[in-house]
């Protein structure tokens, strides 16, 4: 297995190339901010041939990519139905104006093959198997993928803006729902095993198990509302 990550653009959002080896077809999620000559670079790499891009959600940071890259490499792009507005109207789900010194130059709109995520389905591309599980509280739209073990690699779960190592994603901007997220955290997150390594949107790379013992939202979420009275702590703001 081949799992190429790098942070990109401005936000520093993790963008994955997945592959069952070097010399094969990939996937690519999350292409955001600035990704492309950072993709371009990786595929040349690992001589990896894309086949499609994922979007764990539709915020710009993690699909600003997504359409140029899938335009010149004629490949299809896959997102959740209740994030695919976002692609050509980035500024309605952030709420707010997107500063043009800071971002540059966009391509908006949605690429030519477009295609929804279906929570509970998996994706079988370039020889790999992801299992899509919608997550909502981030975003309406937010899934994970997931990679069940294999004879050399653990479970994989690449979280998006879900689950950070320490954090979870904010809920502040439009479509945001704190118990929504704990709710998605307890039904995606807790019930992965232990040894899963947990692939987030932004941040280090963590385990479910590291988390469970000491994320501050997965221990609430894990000990039941009003167990012991205390607050968790804010969520750093990562990302949108």
């Amino acid at each position: 297995m081949l799992i190429a990550g790098f942070p990109a653009g401005a936000w520093g959002t993790n963008c994955y190339l997945v592959a069952p080896a070097a010399g094969e077809e990939c996937v690519i999620i999350d292409p955001g901010h600035q990704a492309a000559d950072a993709v371009a670079q990786t595929v040349e790499k690992h001589g990896l041939k894309p086949v499609a891009a994922l979007a764990t959600h539709g915020h710009i940071d993690h699909v600003a990519s997504v359409t140029p890259l899938c335009g010149a490499r004629s490949i299809p792009a896959w997102i959740h139905p209740e994030d695919r507005y976002m692609l050509g109207d980035p500024e309605k789900a952030l709420g707010r104006r997107l500063g043009e010194r800071l971002m540059g130059d966009l391509t908006l709109g949605e690429p030519d093959d477009l295609r929804e995520l279906v929570d509970g389905t998996t994706l079988r591309l370039a020889g790999l198997e992801l299992v899509v599980s919608h997550a909502p509280g981030h975003t309406r739209g937010s899934v994970t993928f997931g990679l069940p073990e294999q004879s050399d690699v653990p479970p994989v779960l690449f979280t998006g803006d879900l689950l950070f190592a320490g954090s979870i994603g904010r809920t502040d901007l439009p479509g945001g729902d704190h118990p929504e997220i704990l709710r998605s955290l307890e039904r995606v997150c807790l019930a992965q095993d232990d040894t899963t390594v947990v692939l987030a949107g932004h941040g280090p790379q963590t385990t479910i198990g590291h988390e469970r013992a000491t994320n501050p939202f997965l221990r609430e979420t894990a000990a039941g509302p009003g167990a012991d009275g205390a607050t968790p702590p804010a969520a750093p703001r990562r990302g949108m």
